[in-house]
């Protein structure tokens, strides 16, 4: 395509070539959603101080420096913005070519987690632990190449024109491309990362156009293997008492409904304004395990109260509304589909992640986007912000 008012496949123009299409005042910049990016900065800002209020009494993991977790997550803020201007500056276009390569790497990412190289953390066998402080989880890599991937083949011939709607045989391909990973991590087990990677496929087809046949089919294939999964025992004791824990909330609360029920103990005794930035007793008591990463939740809800944890909330509200909106604007198939995984990835997570600490779904270990600590987590959500934002720079003007 060419014109004045479009970009070339591979990028944006041969003359906006280098860092110039970044910055210049007629691209890149005037076309970013600025909502996304400032209310992803702002999520990842808030949630370095609630991390701080949660790590900085634990002597015992922050090897004696209040500030350890503090300079970490903003170091993983830093590279993964820098993650998303790289994205950005290289297009989803570009990236769409590269997609057998990333799906190959993320793959073989989550096969050396079976290896002796995967090391277990709270419970999970999900992570590659690299020294010096520092572990790789590649199931959240995963996500980013399955919506990829699957975007690629189903947008494929419904971009060039050949086809109003993907057929049954691409979707069948690109099921099997996005099954391959998914039960490499069902095997580990990480489930809550298969079960984020099963909404974003239902997410994927549903913005695809494929038959409803298709999405029936699925929800009907989830519960035989929900079934299956326990049936053959597939699942560790750890995560099956937690699925008992949350269907009987008063299930032994000294040992796997702690968690829940000191959760809700911290965002109860938040109220409307909460008890104030690093002035909750739950939290500086340390009576929420696993706060700076899985319940970081609570320490807004004890803190900050419900009008902090609601200010959250909002911010998310803002990426997914400026995500559906990116998904709906854009004039090709691809974008769509790209976009709208990301919506599906997001705000599942992110209601999983809160859900658990209030009590209304089962806790699964998956961190709350932007704001939990954790590197590779941190990435990926920035990866994929990267994603939307060229996406956006990259439709025609008049859209």
């Amino acid at each position: 395509m060419t014109g004045a008012n479009s970009f070339s496949v591979s990028g944006y123009g041969p003359e906006r070539a280098g860092w110039t299409r970044i910055f210049a005042r007629d691209s890149v910049a005037r076309r970013l959603d600025w909502p996304i990016l400032l209310a992803a900065l702002a999520l990842s800002l808030l949630g370095s101080l609630l991390v701080y209020s949660a790590t900085r009494n634990r002597t015992e993991i922050n090897q004696g420096d209040p500030y350890y977790f503090l300079i970490r997550h903003l170091m993983n803020t830093g590279i993964g913005f820098a993650l998303m201007i790289g994205t950005v500056w290289l297009g989803h276009r570009a990236l769409r070519n590269a997609v057998p390569v990333l799906y190959g790497l993320s793959l073989v990412g989550v096969l050396l987690v079976l290896t002796p190289l995967g090391s277990t953390v709270n419970g999970a066998h999900s992570w590659i632990v690299l020294g010096g402080g520092f572990s790789l989880q590649p199931s959240e890599f995963v996500k980013v190449t399955i919506i990829l991937g699957m975007a690629m083949l189903l947008g494929a011939r419904v971009d060039a024109g050949d086809k109003k709607y993907p057929d049954h045989r691409t979707v069948l391909q690109a099921l099997g491309l996005a099954a391959v990973p998914v039960l490499v991590v069902l095997l580990m087990p990480d489930l809550g990362s298969v079960m984020v990677m099963v909404v974003i496929v239902l997410g994927v087809l549903l913005a695809s156009g494929a038959s409803n046949r298709w999405i029936f089919g699925l929800l009907a294939a989830g519960a035989f293997g929900a079934i299956a999964v326990w049936q053959l025992h597939i699942l560790d004791d750890y995560q099956i008492n937690r699925f008992a824990a949350f269907a009987n909330p008063s299930l032994d609360p000294a040992g796997v409904g702690y968690n829940t029920n000191q959760a809700r103990i911290a965002i109860g005794s938040g109220g409307l304004t909460g008890a104030g930035l690093f002035h909750g007793s739950q939290t500086t008591g340390q009576f929420v395990p696993e706060q700076q990463t899985d319940f970081v939740f609570t320490v807004a809800g004890e803190e900050l109260g419900f009008l902090g944890a609601g200010l959250i909330i909002c911010l998310l509200g803002v990426v997914l509304w400026r995500a559906c909106r990116i998904a709906r604007e854009t004039t090709e198939l691809y974008g769509t589909i790209v976009a709208a995984g990301i919506v599906a990835w997001f705000a599942f997570q992110s209601f999983e992640n809160i859900g658990m600490t209030l009590g209304i779904m089962p806790v699964t270990g998956l961190p709350l986007p932007f704001v939990s600590y954790g590197g590779t987590s941190m990435f990926a959500v920035w990866v994929a912000v990267g994603l939307l934002q060229s996406i956006r720079v990259q439709r025609p003007m008049s859209a």
